[in-house]
C-alpha cells in the first residue's frame, strides 16, 4: 500500500473482484482480482492479448463482465455507473474526440458535463497552448492524446486510468503528464496506466501488475526490483 493511503485514510479506490470476461470459447479476463488504494501509481503490463485492454474497458463500464465486479471510490460500477462514472478519469487507448470541435471547445463541454473543471490548467497541462483554438480533425496523434489526457483528468477525479496513453506523446509532454499524475497521487487520487514500455513502469509507478492470458501473475512494488531487472521478470512471468 501506497503512502498516500495511510495519510488520507481513505479506502481503496480500485477494487475488482473475481472478473471475468468470455468471448464465446475464449477467455479474455479470467478471475482478475485488484485493489488499488489512494496514492498508489500502477503500470499494468502484458503481452499483446493479455486481456489488459478488456480490463479497463470492464473498469470504465465499457463492457459488462461475464462475472465480478467493479468498485471505483466504494461506488459499484453496474449497479451505480453514473455515480461510479464521476469518479473515474479513463483514456482508452484509442480515444474517441469530435473532430469539428476544438480541443477548448471540447473541455468545456466535459466540464458542463461533468459539472466541474479548470480549462486554462487542463490546456497547460496538453501544452498545446494556441493550438487549443484549433479543430481537433487539424491534429496529429500526439495532439490528440495530450487533449483526451487533459478530458481525462480536467474535472480533478480520484481514479484515473490510461490504456496506453503515455505512449506517443513527446518528451516535455510525457515529462509534465507525468509530474501531474504524481501530484494527483500525493492528493489520494490513484493512476491505474497499462504501457508495452517497461521503462515507464519502472520510471514512474510505484507498482507493477502483470499479466498473463488473462490472470494476474505478478504484483509488486517496483521499488522491490533490481534497477533494470523488471523486463527479466515480465519475461520470465509470461514465459512461464
Amino acid at each position: 500500500m501506497a503512502v498516500g493511503s495511510a495519510v488520507m485514510g481513505l479506502g481503496p479506490m480500485i477494487v475488482l473482484t473475481g472478473l471475468r470476461k468470455q468471448f464465446g470459447a475464449t477467455v479474455a479476463v479470467d478471475h482478475v482480482d485488484l485493489v488499488v488504494h489512494p496514492g498508489e501509481f500502477v503500470g499494468l503490463i502484458g503481452h499483446n492479448g493479455a486481456g489488459k485492454s478488456t480490463l479497463l474497458k470492464m473498469l470504465a463500464g465499457l463492457l459488462l463482465p461475464t462475472a465480478g465486479t467493479v468498485q471505483l471510490a466504494g461506488v459499484d460500477m453496474y449497479a451505480d455507473p453514473s455515480r461510479a462514472r464521476e469518479k473515474l478519469g479513463f483514456v482508452p487507448e484509442e480515444a474517441p474526440l469530435w473532430d469539428y470541435l476544438s480541443a477548448r471547445e471540447f473541455l468545456e463541454f466535459v466540464i458542463a458535463v461533468r459539472g466541474k473543471g479548470d480549462i486554462a490548467a487542463a490546456v497547460e497541462l496538453t501544452g498545446l497552448g494556441s493550438d487549443a483554438d484549433r479543430l481537433i480533425r487539424e491534429y496529429s496523434q500526439g495532439m490528440r492524446r495530450k487533449t483526451a489526457l487533459a478530458a481525462a483528468l480536467v474535472a480533478e477525479p480520484p481514479v484515473i486510468v490510461l490504456d496506453e496513453a503515455l505512449n506517443g506523446l513527446d518528451p516535455p509532454s510525457a515529462a509534465r503528464t507525468k509530474a501531474v499524475l504524481k501530484e494527483r497521487c500525493q492528493d489520494g487520487a490513484c493512476v491505474l496506466f497499462s504501457t508495452h514500455i517497461v521503462e515507464t513502469v519502472e520510471a514512474v509507478a510505484d507498482r507493477v501488475v502483470m499479466m498473463s492470458k488473462g490472470r494476474v501473475v505478478d504484483d509488486r512494488c517496483v521499488a522491490d526490483i533490481p534497477p533494470g531487472g523488471l523486463e527479466k521478470l515480465f519475461l520470465g512471468q509470461i514465459s512461464e
